[in-house]
Formats: structure tokens, sequence, C-alpha cells
């Protein structure tokens, strides 16, 4: 499992910002790709999940991104994206992405490096 994540850089609070997650060496059937962030001085927390190779697309947001962000997926570029808008200065961390065996990104099998997210005017 490889995943190879960028887009992350320096944003002013209320701009946007897109995830990419390039994933290779697995296939994507039946599966799920998500995005977690960590915050300094907390633990990591899942950001957004959505599903793969199921006949409907399934995705989910943590609240705290729920309305300000939205996943979707490039089946034919084996890519995840995350879309943020309104960013916030709790928005700041490293986000990274990660493979996992179900739709609901509940087991993970592979992370990428994390890329990092700083709000900041």
């Amino acid at each position: 499992v490889q995943l190879q994540a960028s887009g992350g850089g320096l944003v002013q609070p209320g701009g946007s910002l897109r995830l990419s997650c390039v994933a290779s060496g697995f296939t994507l059937d039946y599966s799920g790709m998500g995005w977690w962030r960590q915050a300094p001085g907390k633990e990591r927390e899942r950001v957004s999940c959505i599903s793969i190779g199921y006949s409907d697309v399934r995705t989910n947001y943590a609240d705290s991104v729920k309305g300000r962000s939205t996943i979707s997926r490039d089946n034919a570029k084996n890519t995840v994206y995350l879309q943020m808008h309104s960013l916030k200065s709790e928005d700041v961390g490293v986000y990274y992405c990660a493979s996992t065996i179900d739709g609901q990104c509940r087991v993970v099998r592979g992370w990428g490096q994390g890329t990092l997210v700083t709000v900041s005017s």
C-alpha cells in the first residue's frame, strides 16, 4: 500500500485548500479511503471518509468539518481529494490519508506520509 498525500500549505482564515491522495499498490475495491488530522498536542482524528468500489458512494465527515469540506474520488487516477473551505485555526495540523479495508474507514491498512496545513493571517 502506497499513499502519497499533497496539497497542504499556509492559508489565511476563511480560505480554501484541496488535499490530494494518490493510491498505488492495491486494488481499490470494497474498501475506503479517508483523511485524518493531528493537531499539535492532540490525538489523530478522522476527518472524512469515502467508500471505494461499492455501487453507491458513501461519505462521512467529522462534525468539526461538516458543511465546510467535501471528500471525493477519481477512480481513473486512484486519487481521493479533500476540499476544505472556511478554514479556521482549529483546522491546523498534519493531514494524513489512509486506506481502509472497509467502506466506513474503521480499519486502516496503510497511511500516507502526511501534509501540513497551517491557517494563519
